[in-house]
């Protein structure tokens, strides 16, 4: 397969398992709520990192899936809580209104808890042998030393100022390690052994930090449209950006510098590993 029908078989897995994810027995409006964020559609991205690293090891990847579900789960939960008045406040999500608009503030929070425990419910529900493992990277990666600890930096930056590691700290935690947690999770799920699990640390840490540099520079020249978000934020907030510490020229060139060692840090010539080094060196095209 291509690299375009092989990201649309791992995103077709995904969308597939997702469907029923959320339990029919969630008392509405919160299992509403749950489904309407969580079945909004998106480029899946994390989840088909996932199914993308185990497929390097694995062919058959249904004992992958309950996972990679979970893994969306965890996403769709900080985006939830993300776009709250409380944090920053927006009221478009992927072309369409936010959770906290759609149902409210309290029925969003609520949705955003939902389908984090749901998360580890699921995973906690496999029977894989390594299952408690991928938990664990997943945990570790999302809580108060990766993805939260990086939102909290965030929004104190936002009031006492930052500098360059400031923000690389921001960058590598509260978005580099929810790619980075998948990538590991599909390789441990797989049997790989640590010189693999390194390269794919490496790979998620680059592609993290260039993803989040791509979207400080696409707040700043895209389109509300194509985005399916509100742009220009960052600037009217103040907040504290690779473009506003760099500058949009540098940015671009910082985005393919990391965008190019997340692919040279991947050694394996498997197809599913080319397809991860394919992957990271078309997250530029959006910024071209």
């Amino acid at each position: 397969m291509n690299y375009n029908d092989q990201y649309a078989y791992y995103r077709r897995a995904v969308e597939e398992t997702l469907r029923c994810a959320v339990p029919a027995d969630v008392p509405n409006p919160l299992g509403d709520a749950m489904r309407y964020s969580l079945l909004a559609g998106g480029k899946r991205l994390r989840p088909v990192l996932l199914l993308a690293a185990y497929a390097i090891l694995q062919r058959d990847l249904t004992p992958a899936l309950p996972f990679a579900a979970a893994v969306e789960m965890v996403h769709t939960y900080s985006l939830i809580h993300d776009d709250l008045p409380a944090m920053d406040n927006d009221d478009l999500r992927r072309g369409r209104p936010t959770c906290h608009k759609a149902y409210g503030e309290g029925m969003a929070v609520l949705a955003g808890d939902g389908l984090l425990s749901l998360a580890f419910e699921t995973m906690a529900q496999s029977r894989h042998p390594r299952a408690f493992a991928a938990l664990g990277e997943l945990a570790a990666r999302c809580g108060t030393r990766g993805m939260v600890a990086g939102q909290c930096v965030d929004l104190t930056a936002e009031e006492t100022g930052g500098n360059a590691e400031l923000l690389r700290y921001i960058h590598l935690h509260k978005t580099a390690d929810l790619l980075t947690a998948p990538l590991a999770m599909g390789l441990t799920l797989a049997g790989a052994g640590e010189d693999l699990l390194a390269q794919a640390r490496e790979y998620g840490k680059n592609l993290g930090i260039a993803f989040q540099i791509i979207d400080d520079i696409l707040d700043v020249t895209g389109d509300e449209a194509t985005l399916g978000k509100h742009t220009g934020k960052d600037a009217q907030e103040h907040k504290y950006t690779w473009v506003s510490l760099y500058g949009l020229d540098q940015a671009r060139k910082d985005a393919k510098t990391y965008t190019e060692r997340a692919a040279d840090s991947i050694k394996n010539d498997e197809n599913a590993a080319i397809f991860l080094k394919t992957l990271a060196q078309r997250a530029l095209v959006r910024v071209q």
